[in-house]
Formats: structure tokens, C-alpha cells, sequence
């Protein structure tokens, strides 16, 4: 073309193809935009850079300038070109040239707000973007159509972008083979088709739709669904606390039941299941995809418009209420969808809890409730989003559940005690108080049920057992809580040896009957951490306590017989401050001797070690040792450096077990809170006469700990003791300062 005079351009300028031509540049640009912010394919991009090109170079080639900068790139409110409007005015009705503004002016206002402009220009924009809608309903009585840029500009860049690729393969086709000739013709229909979708799929206006759950604040998302339960509850159509729903079948077992209809079979039968919500999502108006957790398994919700079939509430309505996190009620067929995932598709669906909170959201191999804070303080959270915790507690009760088989089946009798005691005692270890009002006196907590029980011997029950709690007012720790589940059991007529080989078959039969195997995995510093294989295939190693020290320390040990006197006790106090070994005070031959211990026997136990004959002075309710004067008949079973198990021949004479009580007061007196009172109801007991007996205790925490490969004893608590919540955040928040 000639390039065109100033006076043609001018004529050109205020002609309706000029007009048409710069429509089509910014149809185009804003393609180019919608494509980049998308990040769509690098194909689809260049092709629309291609067509935007093109539209340049022809409104160049009839006006003989380029496009103004404004329309395609522009940052800052521009005006209607003036040389549009006119034409569009003379050349059309003057409702085309003001919707033609507002196209211009929303077209600003969207490239204004994706290049994050100051909030003065949007809000100038969007004010001229009003005022051209006003003018526009002034004059037509009606709403400008919405997003025209984008349906009109959006359709002719289509349109003219497969018509080219159309001409081009019918012009190439003369020196080309034929299967290249099918290529190009099969190329061209695709993007006749695509053109076609464009013009009756135009994009959504930007800010259209229902916000996101992701992008609402928890706050917001709470008082928006306390709102609208509230409205259910005054106006239905539902209410969203119903009294009942049958449950016709688990979710396990519909998962055994129906595990054989093939894919795109559905099952005459109709069942009802319930469970909560965990993934919600939607596929059009007429078909909704729901996964619902229960009784530790999952199932796919398949809910289509066209198999509701219940008459107080339509499909929209019922779908539109429901949300992640609520627990539902479904009845319908079971079925298998064409992609093979067995699902429920509905006829009802019913909504039987709201969850009025957020739920964390889960994302790969995170579950989306990590903080431990969270997960110990609200545990019903932390079932719900960490399947893995359920088996947790699956676990201690199949521990509880063994023990109790165990001895049952070996003639015990369970029995239960008191749990407050005028007296503490039973067990080296500080009570809790509490007070009586009608008695008006203070009593303790139980720190151990050991004197109950052996006072139901003397009354004849040869074996009893009980399994409860117990209550310590103790440091709070990875392997310590306040209150905790033990189990004891009593047997006459039986000593420490008899005692030992029952530990052995009840420890490594359980660990065998729930994990399958004798040897486990635990990691006793955490998932992170180093992984030991634990063995407990009996028999169980042993060490005899006193020369056990001897061997680990390299030193000679006063006889066992002197362990009473001031002497042995300033041995041990001078041994632990030459080994560098701590000891708060009362450095008592007792804790002396506990901290040796700790420090060089139970720390080499990994695999389950029996450590044997305690000295008497450490042991006040054990029996004498038969061969070993000054020890006693007592055992503790270690697994990874920690105590699961104490066991002993039971004192039974009534003159020894007073001087052990009066040995343990003075060391009260002295200042240790953990040792026992002197128990006169417990002394007369045994006057009655207590026949030679085995006694033996467990921690059912700890035992837990080590078949769930858990480090802290709060995993295998539900609800374990915590730190008032404002003492915990100032705690974390000194730490992270």
C-alpha cells in the first residue's frame, strides 16, 4: 500500500474501519495478556502474538500510524482515542461509540489491576468506567453487556487466526504429499473448533464467582458458617442437627462388600453410610465429588443431579449447604465409576453436623496439622486431619487387651482399688493432694495400687490384677505425665524368679501377636533420628545390679550389707562427684545409687535387659535376697535405656516391713519428698499373715510408646497433660526470642 497522506489519514482515522481494526488490537492484545498470566502454553502464546501482529500492521496499513500505545501496554487512565469516537459516532448510533467507551475503559481497568497500579488510578478508572455504563443504560435502558472486549474482540481474533491457518494450508497444499495436506486440513478444523469455543465460552469476568475457601480468612470463614447454620436452623430447608440417621453399613465394609462391580456397574442394592467430608469439589452444576473419612477408612461420594431423588430438598440446595469438614449422610447405590474408583452415587444426602471451623489444609505428604501444640490440645482435630494417630491408640488398647487376656487366662481376678489414700504409699514418688470436705481431711492421690492388692491376698484372692490409673506429681517430659496407665498383679505362693519368667512370655508373646514379629523399629530421638531394631526374643538378658557397677565403674563397692550405713553413703556421694555424675539433694545412698545406675546399666540397655537384686535400702517393700545379703529379690525390665517393668518376692514379714517404713521416714525427714510414709493399716494386714508372694507392675505408656515407634509419651496419651495455653505461648515466645 501507498503510504497514506496526512489529510487520508485523518479521513481514515474517523472511519468505522479504523474503528473495527483498533478493536480487534486490543481484542488481541488482551488475548496476549489473559495467555502470558495463565501460563499457557508457549504455542498458544506465540499464536496470539501472531494474530496481534497482524491487527497492527493492518490498522498501520489504513492509517498510516501505529496503534496508540495506550490501548495495549497501558499503565495510567487514558481517554477514548479521539479519533475513534467520532467515527464510531458518525459512523454508528451513538449507543455503539459509548459502548465502545466502555469497552476502552474497562479494558483500563483491568490492565490497571493486573500491573498493580496505585490505588488512586484504579479508583479514577474504575469511576470513568461507571460513568460510561451510566450513559450507556441512559440511552439504551439497559446494562452495557458484560465483558464485550473479550467475547467481541476474543471471537474475530479467533476467527480470523483459523481462517488464516485455513488459507495457508489450502495454498501450501499444491507441492505437498497428501498425508501433509490431511495434517494442515486437520490443523485448520482444530482451530475452526477452537474459535468456535471461544465465541460460546467467552472468559469470566475477572472477580466473578463464589470466593475460594483457601482465600478466606479462618475468622471470616467461622462467623460466615455460624450465619448461615443459624439460618438453616430458623429457615431450613434443612436442619443441621438431626436427631438420627441409619447407617445401614460401615464404610470398611462397603469397601469389602462391593470391592468386585466392575467399572461403570452400578448395584441394585441400597445402603447408608455416613462420615465427615475431607475433599470437596464440584465438576458443573450437575455432578459433585465428595471423599468422606470413618472409622479409619475412606470413600468417594459420586452425587449426580439426575439420581437425587429427595423431595424436601433439591440437589442445588442440599450441595450448596454442605462443606469440607461436615459429617454426612448418604443413601444411594454403590457403584464403580468409569475411572475404577468404587464410590456411593446418592438419591439423599443429608447433612448431620456442620463443621463450623476451617479445616487445615492438607497438601502432598503434609496432613496440614503438624504443630504439636495443636495436635496434643485439640485431639479431635488431630484425628480427624492424621489418620496415622488413630492407630496409635488402636495399638494401646490391643496392649491393654492382651494383658488382660493374659491373665485371665491364667486364673487371675481383676480387681479395682481406691484411687485417694490417706497415706501415699505403694511407690517411691511425690503424691498429689487433694481434700475432702465431708471428712474434712487431705488425702492423696495413688501413686500405685501395690498395697491394696497385697492386702487382697492376705484375704485369699491368690492372683489378683488391676489395670488404672495412677497419679505423680512429677516433672512433665518426653517420657513422664502426671497420671499414667500401669497395670500390677500379685501371685501367691510364687518369688522374683517365678515372676521373671512370666515377664518374659507376656512381654515377647505381645510384642509378637500385634507387630507380627519379635524384633521392631523405634527411634527414640524421633522420625529424624537414628532407627534401632529392639529384639524381644526370649530369653531376656540379665545383670545382677551391685556388680554390674562393679564392672562398669572399675570400682569396688562397700558390701551390700553396709549399703545402711554413712559410710557407703559418702562412698557413693564422693564416686558420683569423681565421675562427674549429678545428684540434687538428698544425696541419699538410695538416689546415689539410682543415679549410678541410670548412667551405667540402664543406659546399655537396648534390647530388653532384666537388671536384678536391688539393696535393701532402695527396695523397702521387697523381700531379702535368699543368697545375697543385703539385696533384695527384685527385678526391672529395661527396652532402650527405659524402665517398663518392676517386679519382686514380696516382703511379707511384719517386723522387717516396719524398719523399712522407718528407714524410708527418715529419709522424708531428710528432706526426699518421694519416700514413704510408715503405714500402720498395711503393717496390720500383714500381721494377719501374707503368704510368699510375687508382685509385679508395667507401665502401659511406655510399652506403647515402643510398639507405635513414638518418643514422646503424649502420642500415645489422647489427652496428656499441658501447660496452661498463655504459659505455653510465653514459653514459645522466649524460645524464639
Amino acid at each position: 500500500r501507498k503510504t497514506p497522506t496526512f489529510l487520508q489519514h485523518t479521513r481514515m482515522a474517523d472511519s468505522a474501519q479504523a474503528a473495527a481494526l483498533l478493536e480487534q488490537v486490543n481484542a488481541a492484545a488482551f488475548k496476549v495478556r489473559e495467555l502470558k498470566s495463565n501460563k499457557a502454553g508457549k504455542a498458544d502464546i506465540k499464536a496470539a502474538v501472531d494474530v496481534l501482529l497482524k491487527s497492527k500492521a493492518d490498522y498501520k496499513a489504513l492509517t498510516g500510524q501505529d496503534p496508540p500505545a495506550t490501548t495495549a501496554n497501558q499503565s495510567k487512565p487514558a481517554a477514548t482515542p479521539a479519533a475513534v469516537a467520532p467515527a464510531a459516532a458518525s459512523g454508528d448510533s451513538k449507543a455503539d461509540a459509548v459502548l465502545e467507551q466502555v469497552n476502552a475503559a474497562a479494558l483500563q481497568v483491568r490492565n490497571l489491576k493486573s500491573s498493580k497500579a496505585d490505588k488512586a488510578e484504579i479508583k479514577a478508572a474504575v469511576d470513568q468506567l461507571l460513568k460510561f455504563k451510566a450513559e450507556y443504560k441512559a440511552i439504551t435502558g439497559q446494562d452495557p453487556p458484560p465483558s464485550a472486549p473479550m467475547q467481541q474482540g476474543a471471537k474475530k481474533a479467533e476467527a480470523r487466526a483459523a481462517q488464516e491457518a485455513k488459507e495457508a494450508a489450502v495454498k501450501a497444499s499444491g507441492g505437498l504429499s497428501k498425508s501433509e495436506q490431511k495434517r494442515l486440513a486437520k490443523a485448520a478444523r482444530k482451530a475452526e473448533a477452537k474459535a468456535a469455543k471461544a465465541a460460546t465460552n467467552p472468559p469470566p469476568a475477572q472477580g466473578s464467582g463464589k470466593p475460594k475457601e483457601a482465600d478466606i480468612p479462618p475468622e471470616k470463614y467461622h462467623e460466615g458458617r455460624m450465619q448461615a447454620v443459624a439460618a438453616l436452623k430458623a429457615d431450613g430447608p434443612i436442619q443441621p442437627y438431626p436427631h438420627k440417621f441409619h447407617v445401614s453399613i460401615s464404610l470398611a465394609n462397603f469397601l469389602k462388600k462391593y470391592e468386585g462391580l466392575e467399572k461403570a456397574e452400578t448395584s441394585p442394592d441400597v445402603v447408608s453410610v455416613a462420615g465427615r467430608i475431607h475433599l470437596a469439589r464440584a465438576s458443573g452444576k450437575h455432578l459433585r465429588f465428595y471423599t468422606i473419612h470413618g472409622e479409619g477408612t475412606t470413600l468417594q461420594v459420586f452425587a449426580q443431579s439426575n439420581e437425587h431423588k429427595d423431595p424436601e430438598v433439591t440437589f442445588e440446595q442440599i450441595h450448596d449447604i454442605i462443606k469440607r469438614g461436615d459429617v454426612i449422610g448418604v443413601k444411594g447405590h454403590p457403584t464403580r465409576t468409569k475411572t475404577g474408583e468404587l464410590s456411593i452415587c446418592p438419591m439423599e444426602l443429608k447433612l448431620l453436623s456442620p463443621c463450623l471451623h476451617m479445616l487445615p489444609k492438607a497438601s502432598g505428604q503434609n496432613s496440614g496439622l503438624t504443630n504439636q501444640e495443636t495436635r496434643y490440645r485439640q485431639r479431635y482435630l488431630d484425628l480427624i486431619m492424621n489418620p496415622g494417630v488413630r492407630q496409635n491408640f488402636i495399638v494401646r488398647s490391643q496392649i491393654i487387651k492382651y494383658i488382660r487376656n493374659f491373665f485371665d487366662a491364667i486364673g487371675f481376678l481383676e480387681v479395682e482399688t481406691p484411687m485417694m489414700n490417706q497415706i501415699a504409699g505403694g511407690a517411691t514418688a511425690k503424691p498429689f493432694i487433694t481434700h475432702h470436705n465431708d471428712l474434712g481431711i487431705d488425702l492423696f492421690m495413688r501413686v500405685a495400687p501395690e498395697l491394696y492388692l497385697k492386702m487382697l491376698v492376705v484375704g485369699g484372692y491368690d492372683r489378683v490384677y488391676e489395670i488404672g490409673r495412677q497419679f505423680r506429681n512429677e516433672q512433665i517430659d518426653l517420657t513422664h505425665n502426671p497420671e499414667f496407665t500401669s497395670c500390677e498383679f500379685y501371685m501367691a505362693y510364687a518369688d522374683y524368679n517365678d515372676i521373671l519368667q512370666i515377664t518374659e512370655t507376656l512381654v515377647s508373646g505381645m510384642v509378637k501377636a500385634i507387630t507380627g514379629s519379635y524384633v521392631i523399629q523405634y527411634q527414640p530421638d524421633g522420625p529424624t533420628g537414628k532407627t534401632l531394631d529392639i529384639d524381644f526374643t526370649p530369653p531376656f538378658r540379665r545383670i545382677s545390679m551391685i556388680s554390674g557397677l562393679e564392672e562398669a565403674t572399675g570400682r569396688k563397692f562397700p558390701s551390700p550389707e553396709e549399703f545402711g550405713s554413712e559410710a557407703t553413703r559418702q562412698f557413693l556421694d564422693d564416686l558420683c562427684t569423681e565421675l562427674g555424675i549429678d545428684c540434687t539433694a538428698p544425696r541419699t545412698t538410695a538416689r546415689l545409687t539410682d543415679k549410678l545406675v541410670g548412667e551405667y546399666l540402664e543406659s546399655q540397655a537396648i534390647n530388653p535387659t532384666f537388671i536384678c537384686d536391688h539393696p535393701q535400702i532402695m527396695s523397702p517393700l521387697a523381700k531379702w535376697h535368699r543368697d545375697m545379703p543385703g539385696l533384695t529379690e527384685r527385678f526391672e525390665l529395661f527396652v532402650a535405656t527405659k524402665e517398663i517393668c518392676n517386679a519382686y518376692t514380696e516382703l511379707n514379714d511384719p517386723a522387717v516391713q516396719r524398719e523399712r517404713f522407718e528407714q524410708q521416714a527418715k529419709d522424708k525427714a531428710a528432706g526426699d519428698d518421694e519416700a514413704q510414709a510408715i503405714d500402720e493399716a498395711f503393717v496390720r494386714a500383714l500381721e494377719h499373715g501374707l503368704p510368699p508372694t510375687g508382685g509385679w507392675g508395667m507401665g502401659i505408656d511406655r510399652m506403647a510408646m515402643f510398639l507405635t515407634n513414638s518418643n514422646n509419651i503424649k502420642e500415645v496419651l489422647l489427652f496428656p497433660a499441658m501447660r496452661p495455653e498463655a504459659s505455653a505461648q510465653d514459653g514459645a515466645a522466649e524460645s524464639s526470642a
